[in-house]
């Protein structure tokens, strides 16, 4: 049933690790019904209730429960690791309701860690070229973003950086800007406390590292050119 989330189910770490272990068609179909009630409808609920309460926040980040999950079956056509399940759960929440757009909320509930980010991950090449320019030709729009995140306890992540230059901006002098433009995204990441994805204040928790992450949402719109 649809609803406010209310936590976890208390076998829903185990269930992964039961999941892991066997990592069998047979065995998810057997046990199916309590990855339903553990795992899955509690994550719906909590992508729906983060939806409402990001719409009363005036964050522009939707998800439903049909759009917003990703699957826990892996797609295996082109990986030599062939097992079927992932050891997680995880969903984005975007400005139109649907993966394919940028500037995101994405939450993880898994087996080696529990997260969340709000990100620019992957930007196709006309959006990252222009994040780069914006950079360099606003530094000041740039670094009182980066100052805001910073003041919020949060930081760009730079898992990915390029380990030069991008072509047209080998000239950046400045360290921080040099550093800036060889981001291949703009991610800042937030640790769940893996005790608290049994309680409904885990919304709390994740509404308010959004919050403090809206800079970094408001400058990707600004190069956007989208209202924020």
């Amino acid at each position: 049933m649809a609803g406010a989330f209310k936590g976890f189910g208390e076998k829903a770490i185990p269930f992964l690790k039961a999941l892991d272990f066997h990592q069998s068609r047979e065995w998810f179909q057997e046990n199916r019904s309590l990855y339903e009630s553990e795992l899955h409808e509690p994550f719906c609920d909590l992508v729906e209730t983060l939806s409402e309460r990001f719409a009363a926040a005036r964050l522009g980040l939707r998800g439903d429960r049909k759009k917003s999950l990703f699957r826990i079956n892996r797609d295996v056509r082109f990986s030599k690791d062939k097992r079927p399940y992932n050891r997680h759960l995880s969903a984005i929440l975007s400005p139109d309701g649907t993966k394919m757009e940028q500037g995101v909320f994405y939450v993880h509930i898994g087996l080696e860690r529990c997260f969340a980010g709000v990100a620019w991950w992957q930007p196709g090449p006309e959006l990252l070229q222009a994040m780069r320019k914006a950079i360099v030709t606003k530094p000041a729009a740039f670094r009182a973003m980066i100052s805001a995140l910073k003041k919020a306890g949060l930081e760009l992540d730079r898992e990915d950086c390029l380990k030069r230059a991008p072509r047209g901006f080998e000239d950046v002098s400045e360290a921080d800007l040099a550093q800036a433009v060889r981001n291949r995204h703009f991610v800042v990441r937030h640790d769940i406390d893996p005790e608290t994805i049994y309680m409904a204040a885990l919304v709390d928790d994740l509404v308010g590292f959004t919050l403090r992450a809206k800079p970094l949402l408001d400058w990707g719109r600004a190069i956007q050119g989208k209202a924020t």
